[in-house]
């Protein structure tokens, strides 16, 4: 089964990390009632599941939709069966959070504290909305430094977008593309030198995973050998290092807020909206499917509560 579930994902063509935690949600169900085939088990299984983790594991509302998600997709894409109604399913509760936003001087202030890669994905973060895992995965043919603009290729929900490159970042990242290039030349001189590819394109252009164009932005430190194939090459930049620089850069900035990597990317779609940007345009920018989703960003512009000036300032 655990092949057949493998096998949907990679038609589909699920990020890793979506696989990673659909199959681990599923592992929890079947365990959740004995290991039990879930071809024997149905809405009322589910359902016994969702309030579980609502009643029992006290998780967010999020969490409990993944694994909603996650159960969906096995009922329909490996056992090609409907799931119904699920009837009075106990809801986890949906907390009423407002994103953690940073002022432009205290994003000066976390920036001024990085430096090298980890500084130059954070600027990414931060001036172009993206998330952590999206600026990881650029590739070299995503970046137009002329245009100042990128391309976010498979982003949340299998989306393509375009996004703003700043100016300022254009000759760093030229320096940086320069020796990514030479240590791309040097592995393939040692035979070497390719990167993981969508399984298509692979099949249909077997040697363009050595090509300049495919290669990551910010490739790792060590090569990487792929276990199918036995090609070796170099995967992206393993995103706890930008994630513990970045905490470790909030410290000693002296900013008390519980900012992460994430924090750069709210606080992109705040500052726009203070600077009178429209919020569709935002959301095309952000790659949100809902402009409900992008709207929250109206709740926290540094203007009080609701968006509106005080009267005192008038004074």
């Amino acid at each position: 089964m655990r092949e057949r579930i493998h096998a949907a994902f990679r038609v589909r063509r699920f990020a890793q990390r979506t696989e990673k935690a659909y199959t681990a949600w599923i592992l929890r169900f079947i365990r959740f009632h004995g290991t039990r085939h879930p071809a024997g088990m149905g809405e009322a299984e589910i359902n016994e599941f969702l309030s579980h983790l609502a009643l029992e594991r006290d998780v967010s509302a999020s969490t409990q939709t993944q694994a909603l998600s996650a159960l969906l997709f096995l009922y329909r894409h490996v056992l090609g069966r409907e799931i119904g109604d699920l009837g009075d399913v106990i809801r986890a509760r949906r907390p009423a959070k407002l994103p953690v936003v940073l002022s432009r001087v205290e994003v000066k202030s976390l920036l001024d504290e990085l430096d090298g890669v980890t500084s130059l994905v954070a600027n990414l973060l931060y001036g172009g909305g993206l998330r952590l895992m999206e600026a990881l995965r650029l590739r070299v043919q995503d970046l137009d430094l002329a245009g100042q603009r990128l391309w976010v290729r498979s982003g949340k929900g299998a989306k393509d977008r375009q996004s703003l490159l700043p100016a300022r970042l254009a000759p760093t990242l030229q320096e940086h593309l320069r020796a990514v290039r030479d240590l791309h030349a040097r592995d393939r001189k040692e035979g070497f030198g390719h990167v993981e590819m969508p399984e298509a394109l692979l099949r249909k252009y077997p040697n363009a995973s050595t090509e300049w164009a495919w290669q990551w932005v910010f490739p790792q430190q060590h090569r990487w050998r792929d276990r199918e194939s036995g090609r070796e090459g170099r995967h992206h930049m393993d995103p706890s290092i930008i994630q513990r620089a970045v905490k470790e850069a909030v410290r000693r900035a002296g900013i008390h807020k519980k900012a992460t990597c994430h924090t750069l990317r709210h606080s992109f779609a705040t500052h726009l909206l203070e600077r009178g940007q429209d919020i569709r345009t935002i959301q095309e920018l952000l790659g949100h499917r809902d402009l409900k989703t992008t709207m929250i960003y109206t709740h926290v512009i540094n203007r009080g509560p609701m968006g509106v000036i005080s009267p005192a300032d008038d004074l």
